[in-house]
């Protein structure tokens, strides 16, 4: 560990990540958590070491001018805090811990350890991992994202699936398990990304991931300039599509599926969602003015004592993109 600032005094804090590589299609989910960076200001307070956990000759570092003098850039998984609302405001105060990096190449377990240990000491009441994957899914449509959680009381307190993937996994899939077996409440959130148009950027899906997280964590997340990029970048894929006859017929079936599996209350839960969403932007915090309605305990600031992640190989909750499976 690299502590460049003194470990911050959080409130309520939950735990955000997304990593670069295998399960990050279309870099929508490192986007997303990149956003909240951004639109929050996030403060970097601590990174990784970069010789713990990279492969080099993979994942190079980067040499740049700084005024003249030359620096370099490591790859490394780097972790901010976000604020939110004020003890006085009409918002509620809460602190978000933002994990943003790339998939290490080796040392997994401790990787997984090294971030619990810092979710442990900051006092995180959950940790949040975005992932995106490859699907048969048309860029036409909303973007189907699928909360999953490794937690059987988790997964019946937030209505939510329950992992039961079994296969190849990528770092999100093993951190998931990580959590789980230390006692942290986690939950995955994965959008599906359209093979056939699999190259980054995605705002689409990273615009989906964040209405995901507004949901789970009842806050309003400020969107920005994110909208108008996923509007264009649809109208984008539009235009290409239009000119293969192939590639359009194929857009066609996959909507067709798409709206056949669709039940007919989803419009209208879909529409609720957004309207909900709007409240909280508007506002700042959920309708219900609850937001911390997912502790497992919301009378401590604090989380139970944890036990640390076994060694041994874990099922992972969810396939990487490559695989093209959900």
């Amino acid at each position: 560990m690299i502590e460049l600032e003194g470990l911050p005094e959080l409130v309520d804090p939950v735990m955000v990540a997304a990593f670069e590589g295998w399960n990050d299609a279309g870099d929508a989910a490192s986007a997303a958590v990149a956003h909240l960076e951004q639109e929050w200001k996030g403060e970097v307070f601590a990174a990784l070491d970069a010789e713990d956990y990279y492969d080099f000759q993979v994942n190079r570092p980067h040499i740049w001018l700084d005024g003249g003098v030359r620096r370099v850039t490591w790859p490394t998984t780097r972790l901010s805090v976000v604020r939110i609302g004020s003890e006085n405001g009409p918002v509620k105060r809460r602190d978000l811990v933002l994990v943003r990096g790339i998939e290490p190449s080796m040392r997994w377990r401790s990787f997984c350890n090294e971030l619990l240990g810092f979710a442990h000491e900051l006092g995180v009441e959950m940790v949040v991992v975005l992932g995106a994957l490859l699907g048969d899914t048309p860029h036409t449509r909303p973007v189907p994202v699928t909360s999953v959680t490794s937690d059987e009381d988790l997964a019946v307190r937030l209505n939510l699936e329950e992992s039961r993937y079994e296969g190849p996994t990528g770092i999100v899939g093993i951190l998931q398990e990580a959590c789980t077996h230390a006692g942290v409440p986690a939950v995955t959130l994965w959008a599906a990304v359209p093979h056939y148009v699999a190259q980054p950027p995605n705002p689409k899906a990273s615009l989906a991931l964040l209405h995901a997280l507004e949901d789970l964590l009842g806050v309003g997340v400020p969107l920005g300039d994110l909208p108008e990029d996923a509007r264009a970048w649809q109208i984008g894929v539009d235009q290409l599509a239009a000119e293969d006859s192939e590639v359009a017929e194929y857009v066609k079936s996959l909507e067709e599926a798409r709206d056949t599996a669709e039940l007919p209350e989803a419009s209208g839960e879909a529409i609720a969602k957004e309207f909900e969403r709007y409240l909280r932007r508007r506002d700042g915090q959920s309708p219900s003015g609850d937001a911390g309605s997912y502790l497992r305990d919301p009378g401590s600031r604090r989380p139970r004592p944890r036990r640390r992640p076994a060694d041994g190989e874990q099922s992972p909750p969810e396939p990487g993109p490559a695989d093209g499976e959900d």
